[in-house]
């Protein structure tokens, strides 16, 4: 395992502890990111429009594509080590 995958790895398990609840928006893009490093591109259908929450993450995995798996490895791990740190 790269540095890079132990250091994202860590990453994930402390998003599972921060101290507060980050807002909707911080939680859609550490989902997009988290999905984006690990299974890449967006696919499937999207879901219906009155699915709210499924709508809301597919769109922000959707966000991110074209990003490769180790850009968004690394913004998720600042993404939360700055959540960490308020």
């Amino acid at each position: 395992m790269s540095d890079l995958d132990t250091r994202f790895q860590a990453a994930a398990t402390a998003a599972q502890a921060l101290p507060d609840r980050p807002d909707n928006d911080i939680l859609l893009e550490m989902y997009g990111l988290y999905k984006q490093a690990t299974e890449g591109d967006v696919h499937g259908d999207k879901p219906g429009m009155f699915d709210f929450k499924a709508s809301a993450k597919y769109e922000a995995w959707q966000r991110l594509k074209g990003t490769d798996s180790d850009s968004a490895k690394q913004r998720y791990i600042d993404l939360v080590a700055r959540l960490q740190d308020h």
